[in-house]
């Protein structure tokens, strides 16, 4: 995936989460491939809530009839975790792998210090498609390194009681750990909750949460201060005290930190993905598909694309066919931190 939404990040210092949250971040619409654009809401990074752990973006494309073509692009400093919900989409990158990716299987490219890749729905004509495409900012120690891919088709799952359970995609939930490599301390997993069953999902007090509705409606069980990300620079309640809180495909909801379980419920059955991890180790510079630490990395990465550089390979089976960059701001580009 690559995003178009290339406003610089706001500048004014950080807040630390020092505990507990229920902030409710709603999906904005974002471009996605010009006139013949998908559908495609964002709700990570928000200027209130930049990261979660090391999540640092996710996208929804879907659901929707679409003919989806993302033409080769660049990524450096991150992971990308594609997590279909409906439909098959063809990936294909610069270290040579060309896979169908379907509902079921984690597809996680490691950048490095670069890779490009490319996205065709399967066919040559509109097909049902929808997905979550996350992206994992990667820490000092690996984000130099070489790019890389992995597809894993048999994941774990964690017994929740009474039919609910949770994929664990990314990372590890309670005692159960996902085979994927991972370099920061994460969760990511698809929590499935039957028609009124009470789902109770352990959490780490140390690390922080999120959830975001994939199919239907869930809610919090235990009452929580609501309150809204785009309110103010630290909101004020947006419900009475004490609410519930829901998620949807419009919706995530932030928990902060210093929680050791969430318990769920829906009354139709519902799918959910959460999200978390220790917090990040270091303030991130984001502009369009690059993750860095300065502005100046990010020049340096949007010269070398426009370079045609070896640095971000040649994507199997392309042509020059290519997405260009994005000019550049005209101010100097700061971290993304926290205002909430």
């Amino acid at each position: 995936m690559t995003r178009l939404d290339v406003a610089p990040p706001a500048s004014e210092g950080p807040v630390d989460c020092d505990g507990p949250r229920a902030l409710v971040v709603e999906a904005r619409e974002v471009p996605l491939g010009g006139v013949r654009g998908m559908e495609v809401h964002r709700t990570l990074p928000h200027r209130a809530l930049p990261m979660v752990g090391a999540w640092c973006f996710l996208d929804r494309f879907g659901p929707q009839d679409t003919l989806m073509r993302v033409e080769p692009h660049p990524h450096i400093g991150l992971q990308t975790v594609t997590w279909p919900i409906v439909g098959e989409v063809r990936h294909r990158d610069a270290v040579g792998s060309d896979v169908v990716v379907r509902p079921g299987a984690l597809n996680l490219m490691t950048s490095g210090a670069g890779i490009a890749h490319s996205e065709y729905s399967v066919g040559e004509q509109p097909i049902p498609l929808d997905a979550l495409q996350l992206w994992v900012a990667l820490p000092e120690a690996r984000r130099h390194g070489d790019a890389d891919f992995e597809r894993h088709e048999d994941l774990p799952v964690l017994d929740l009681g009474e039919g609910a359970d949770a994929v664990v995609v990314l990372g590890s939930l309670g005692a159960v750990e996902s085979p994927a490599t991972v370099h920061t301390p994460i969760v990511g997993a698809e929590v499935r909750l039957p028609a009124g069953v009470v789902a109770r999902v352990p959490l780490r007090p140390e690390w922080e949460y999120a959830v975001y509705g994939m199919v239907g409606t869930a809610e919090t069980v235990t009452g929580m201060d609501v309150t809204d990300a785009d309110a103010a620079r630290r909101p004020s309640p947006a419900k009475e005290p004490g609410t519930t809180a829901s998620v949807d495909h419009t919706r995530l909801l932030y928990l902060g930190k210093g929680r050791d379980h969430l318990e769920l419920r829906s009354d139709e059955g519902a799918r959910v993905f959460l999200l978390g991890g220790e917090p990040f180790e270091a303030d991130i510079v984001m502009w369009w598909n690059f993750v860095g630490r300065s502005h100046d990395e990010i020049v340096e990465a949007r010269e070398a694309w426009e370079a045609r550089s070896a640095r971000f390979g040649s994507v199997v089976d392309h042509g020059p066919e290519r997405i260009p960059a994005p000019p550049l701001p005209a101010v100097r580009l700061t971290a993304r931190r926290r205002r909430a």
